[in-house]
């Protein structure tokens, strides 16, 4: 399937204070995490992907279609789920379902139908005549998702969806975004709790200053080239074997940590430890967060 979204030299400007700066990226369908620090052009290029606001300079398709020209279109296509407070207090959470499918042109029996199948989904099918004034905040983000899908989307986007909710609150938000992908929607989170990303995301872009910092598959971005051995016997001989070996080695708090740089490298790890006849506790690579890529791209780390 093409991207759900292709940018080429996207750029933003408040004035003189630049929000997006010659953003190139292609995002693949799928669960994609849109991540940064707060100020880093989330919002901006999630509002530019929705039509709300015109790019200062570069292209952007969403779903094959320019958001600037036709954003009819893109919206027809696509779901979104803003940060900040939207919902009309004065509604039930069924009427305002029904109200949302039906400005996405479903009509009022199937509306409804759709009203009450989003809302059971979202696990607010008990609370659906309920006031939307008043939910819990867990209950309103769940709410905001739901109008997001109700209209069957190809794609939505997420911006900070589990803002504001306890562990609990959270770990359900989370969950529900996990499914999505289920439905055949593709899905851009936006946040700063890189966590949150690694759960439930498969594809990461990270953005900082209103640039890209690094995109890719999130498995790739956390693999590392260190293999990690620890052993039940002293490291200290089979580290120099490797050594001797050509091997790169360190050796900190009884652990062996090797590079990966050539291609024999773990043959060698493997006929080392055979022949030291060692009984080994654990090894592989060496685990990384979503937090330490994103500070190593900081610093111009590779």
């Amino acid at each position: 399937m093409d991207a759900v979204v292709v940018a080429d030299a996207l750029g933003h400007a408040y004035g003189d204070i630049v929000a997006l700066h010659h953003v190139t990226l292609e995002i693949p369908p799928g669960r994609v995490g849109l991540v940064g620090a707060n100020g880093a052009g989330k919002t901006t290029l999630i509002r530019i992907l929705l039509g709300i606001l015109d790019p200062t300079l570069g292209s952007v398709l969403v779903l094959g279609s320019d958001p600037q020209r036709d954003a009819t279109a893109v919206r027809a296509r696509v779901g979104y789920m803003p940060e900040g407070d939207c919902l009309p207090l004065s509604q039930t959470a069924a009427d305002f379902m029904v109200y949302a499918a039906e400005l996405a042109g479903i009509p009022g029996k199937a509306a409804r139908q759709r009203a009450s199948d989003v809302l059971t989904l979202v696990g607010l099918h008990e609370e659906r005549f309920r006031q939307l004034s008043e939910f819990s905040t867990g209950m309103k983000q769940r709410a905001k998702l739901a109008q997001a899908i109700v209209h069957d989307p190809d794609l939505v986007l997420l911006d900070e969806p589990t803002a504001g909710l306890d562990p609990e609150g959270r770990d359900e938000m989370l969950g529900l975004i996990a499914r999505l992908g289920g439905f055949g929607i593709n899905v851009i989170t936006s946040s700063h709790v890189l966590t949150d990303i690694e759960r439930t995301c498969d594809w990461v872009v990270m953005l900082d200053g209103g640039s890209v910092l690094r995109e890719g598959p999130l498995t790739s971005l956390l693999d590392t080239d260190t293999v990690e051995i620890e052993l039940f016997d002293d490291p200290t001989a089979v580290a120099e074997t490797l050594n001797r070996a050509g091997a790169d080695v360190t050796v900190t708090h009884g652990t062996i940590a090797v590079q990966v740089d050539r291609d024999d490298t773990y043959d060698l790890i493997r006929d080392t430890l055979a022949a030291a006849n060692v009984a080994v506790r654990r090894m592989g690579t060496r685990a990384q967060t979503l937090e330490d890529v994103f500070l190593r791209s900081e610093e111009g780390m590779p």
